[in-house]
């Protein structure tokens, strides 16, 4: 369950900005340049595995219940910003090229153009805006977007209240349409079969696309809510208004296929290039349940306890990746690690597969379940993620777990996994023409290093501009693979950051350096190259 789910790049440092100029000279920094990420990397030799050039590397921050950020209620924006650039500087330093942030929790809302009030778990009461004003999601866009970080934007779906005890105003849409909801739990939930309850999310969420300069939608997974003892959905009416000859349980996931498609055709009516995934619960259906189901005795299952299909939306090609939530060990029988991946890269279709992984679990003993207190037992999940091609990914559960560093969980991902930089896999279906590559690339020696500084490519035949750049370096005897990231030693972040200082550099060394444009959806441009000077002592 997505809210109970509770470093340092070594190949990869500095600062990021929208421009980037060299660094300062005067107290012998070699600090990088803002705009740039560096990576030191050293000739790769031959006979070493080539590490994947192309993988999403996402973490969630969580803000209900100030899981994530910020740390709790009522801080000041200073401090809320503050807290922020660190979970971002961290989670970049450590690898990860894109975070997926709560911003509507339990419809409230963590940004300023919004219909529904301002969450509880910004400034302490639901509706009170931050004090001095800022927009939280514009603010947190513009600080992804500066570190080369793509940013979703995650809304839950069914909440509307969390609890008894929530701030809620008289405004609130739990107030002004009770009609709409069921009890279930002491939270208030959207029925999701009526027709006007499926508008309301969908225009929430395309106001989100139309307002914001977001890279991706992002829901989890709650849909219909978990079973709970004594506990009914209180839906029954609305079934029989609406159930046009379905038994109640095909009529519910219908009401959640319908709702999906009507998020997908106002991201496509809007801002077609944006990025829509779903979170669900890990197993689909078991096989007992279903012949096409996973190995797997889970006495949850997204498609029968919580109405989601969602087998059907990823292979349909109604949503543009799936990370199913694999919160389990690789020594637990009812529910194999091994063979739910196995499943799930099966079942993908042609979009994108991340998996889910449950980095809260690290380091917390269980009686029944010592294996998360084993430091290898992450690196052994990723070890079995990277053997297949069909899955483009993951995102760990959550940023506090990541930041923390249970078990040095970070410092292995920094120090293997994610040692060297990893560039977004690109979505054809979405945008399969590449940049024009940079222009009039050129290179001098300084003091310092070598300088390479190029002009930004013309308008691709879809109109897209170059959104940042890739700098590659080999020796005149090495063959210039620009597969490899091994050879990579900058990524420049924005369109304007068209200027690089390599300052490791050897004397009387010759260089040959390749340049290559990206757009937002990372596609990459053939490659400009360029021979650099032979620097004397």
């Amino acid at each position: 369950m997505m809210f109970t789910r509770a470093f340092l790049f070594l190949c990869l440092i500095g600062l990021l900005g929208l421009t980037c100029r060299t660094a300062q000279t005067e107290n012998n920094s070699t600090a990088p340049a803002e705009g740039v990420t560096i990576s030191n990397n050293s000739t790769p030799a031959d006979t070493t595995p080539i590490p994947p050039k192309r993988e999403f590397r996402a973490v969630w921050i969580a803000t209900v219940e100030n899981m994530d950020w910020p740390s709790r209620k009522g801080l000041s924006p200073e401090i809320q910003q503050r807290e922020f650039r660190e979970l971002l500087d961290v989670h970049s330093s450590a690898g990860f090229n894109s975070v997926i942030v709560q911003v509507r929790a339990a419809a409230d809302a963590f940004y300023a153009k919004s219909s529904e009030p301002w969450s509880e778990w910004l400034m302490g009461r639901q509706g009170q805006p931050p004090y001095p004003f800022y927009d939280p999601l514009e603010f947190m866009i513009k600080e992804a977007h500066s570190r080369n970080l793509e940013f979703h934007a995650w809304l839950n779906l069914d909440r509307a209240t969390y609890g008894p005890k929530s701030s809620i105003i008289p405004t609130h849409i739990s107030r002004r349409k009770p009609e709409w909801l069921i009890t279930f739990e002491g939270k208030k939930l959207f029925n999701l079969g009526i027709p006007e309850v499926r508008a309301y999310i969908a225009s929430i969420m395309a106001n989100v696309v139309r307002q914001y300069d977001v890279d991706g939608i992002h829901f989890d997974d709650y849909f219909y809510p978990y079973s709970a003892p004594n506990q009914v959905l209180g839906d029954e009416l609305t079934y029989k208004a609406y159930y046009n000859g379905m038994n109640i349980h095909d009529w519910r996931r219908d009401n959640v296929d319908k709702l999906i498609l009507q998020l997908r055709d106002s991201i496509r009516a809007i801002k077609p290039k944006i990025k829509f995934g779903i979170s669900p619960f890990g197993v689909w259906r078991n096989q007992k349940e279903d012949p096409e189901g996973s190995a797997t005795v889970a006495g949850v299952t997204s498609y029968g306890t919580l109405y989601a299909d969602t087998r059907k939306w990823i292979r349909e090609g109604w949503i543009d990746y799936v990370a199913p939530q694999i919160y389990f060990d690789t020594e637990f029988e009812r529910v194999p690690f091994r063979k739910l991946v196995d499943w799930w890269t099966q079942n993908k279709g042609k979009r994108h597969l991340y998996i889910g992984l449950a980095a809260y679990r690290i380091g917390q003993p269980h009686p029944r379940d010592k294996i998360w207190m084993n430091p290898s037992q992450m690196p052994v999940q990723m070890r079995y993620i990277r053997r297949s091609d069909q899955i483009e990914g993951s995102i760990f559960f959550s940023a506090h777990s990541i930041f923390s560093n249970p078990l040095g969980v970070r410092d292995s991902l920094r120090n293997n996994f994610f040692r060297y930089p990893a560039l977004i896999p690109p979505m054809p279906w979405k945008d399969n023409i590449a940049p024009l590559p940079p222009r009039d690339l050129k290179v001098a020696p300084l003091e310092k290093g070598i300088e390479l500084f190029w002009q930004p490519p013309a308008k691709a035949p879809d109109g897209d501009n170059a959104t940042y750049y890739v700098v590659y370096r080999f020796s005149e005897q090495q063959e210039q693979r620009i597969d490899d990231p091994r050879n990579i030693i900058a990524i420049c972040a924005g369109e304007n950051t068209t200027r690089f200082l390599d300052k490791n550099v050897e004397r009387k060394k010759r260089y040959i350096y390749v340049v290559t444009a990206f757009d937002r959806l990372h596609n990459e441009s053939i490659g400009t190259s360029i021979p650099s000077p032979i620097q004397a002592l």
